[in-house]
Parts: C-alpha cells; sequence; structure tokens
C-alpha cells in the first residue's frame, strides 16, 4: 500500500534550533525572548519570523536515479524510467538527481540544482534508446552527483537490463556507492 501525505523521515536525528514553523517543535524562549518583548511591551502579537523553535531533525535521503537510454531499454522501459522519475521527484523535491546513459552520461536533473519536476519528467520522456551501455560511466556520475548531497543516506536507483557494452569495472564502480537499487526489466536480462 501507499502512503499518503508527506513522506515522515526515519532514522537518528538531534535537536536543533530553527526558525518558527507551526508543529515544528517547541517554542525556544530563550532564543525569542527579544521578540516576545518587544511584543509585549508594544501590546501587539510576536513577529513570527524571529521566533525560533527547538524541535529534532533529521538527515534526510537522497536519490539518484540512473536511466539506461541504450538500444536495448527502448520503448516501454523508457516509459517507466519516466514515470520513476516523476515517483523520485514528488517523494524528494529537493535532494535528487537523474541521469541517463547509453555511450555517455547526461545529468537530466543535478543533485544541488533545483529543476521543476514536470521538466524533469518531460526530459526524460524525450529519451529515445540507442547506442552502447556504459554502465561504469554511468555509477561514476551517480556517486558524483550523490558526493554533492548532505543527506544522511544516499540511494542509487538504476533503472538497467545492466548489460554493459563498454568495458570497465562495473562491480569497482558500484562499489563507490552508498546503496544501490537494481530494477530491470522482466525479461532479457543477464
Amino acid at each position: 500500500m501507499s502512503r499518503r501525505g508527506r513522506a515522515r523521515q526515519r532514522g537518528v536525528g538531534r535537536i536543533l534550533t530553527q526558525p518558527f514553523q507551526p508543529e515544528a517543535g517547541d517554542l525556544d524562549l530563550d532564543a525569542s525572548l527579544e521578540a516576545l518583548a518587544e511584543a509585549r511591551a508594544y501590546g501587539g502579537a510576536p513577529d513570527a519570523e524571529r521566533l525560533r523553535v527547538r524541535g529534532w531533525r533529521k538527515r534526510g535521503t537522497a536519490l539518484c536515479l540512473v536511466v539506461d537510454r541504450s538500444g536495448s531499454m527502448g520503448g516501454r522501459p523508457l516509459a517507466t524510467s519516466a514515470l520513476a522519475a516523476a515517483a523520485v521527484a514528488h517523494r524528494a523535491p529537493a535532494d535528487y538527481s537523474v541521469l541517463a546513459f547509453g555511450l555517455d552520461v547526461v545529468v537530466a536533473k543535478a543533485q544541488d540544482h533545483p529543476k521543476p519536476a514536470a521538466q524533469v519528467v518531460t526530459d526524460v520522456l524525450a529519451l529515445r534508446g540507442f547506442g552502447t551501455t556504459d554502465l561504469v560511466g554511468a555509477l561514476k556520475v551517480a556517486t558524483t552527483q550523490l558526493q554533492r548531497s548532505q543527506a544522511g543516506r544516499r540511494v542509487a536507483v538504476l533503472l538497467s537490463d545492466c548489460r554493459a557494452t563498454v568495458p570497465g569495472d562495473v562491480v569497482g564502480a558500484a562499489r563507490g556507492l552508498d546503496e544501490l537499487c537494481i530494477v530491470a526489466p522482466a525479461t532479457g536480462t543477464t
């Protein structure tokens, strides 16, 4: 079953003072004292932008979607990749990247640069399957993209039949990633 609403971060967190947001934590009286004193002196409500709260903050998850656009992955697998890109963009709107690879690697969305989700999906839908498969190059670029993130967990999701046609150490390149999830077509995989 899928979940509704905002994704809840899991893992170990720490208490931080942060700008006021309703439900972000408890009011930090020490950090907000000046704003509260001024509001009381003038008989008005305190300025919310000057208030601070103490709350738990967890380091999130960074995602890198790596889409195979080689000749063996045309048609339906590329359409599935566009759907996956839309899901990643919706789930992690700030900390994700999307790569497309064949002989070369194209960064459809960089880890540390904002880009509208609709544009990312459009860019992935515009891909056409052709050429060879440089799996090593794609995994190395994914490693580089994920290293730009400050997230506590970094996950690469590879959508490929994993038929590397360009020589290289695929296992060594995969070991450079913290986590790698491989999603392959049901037929024709090796």
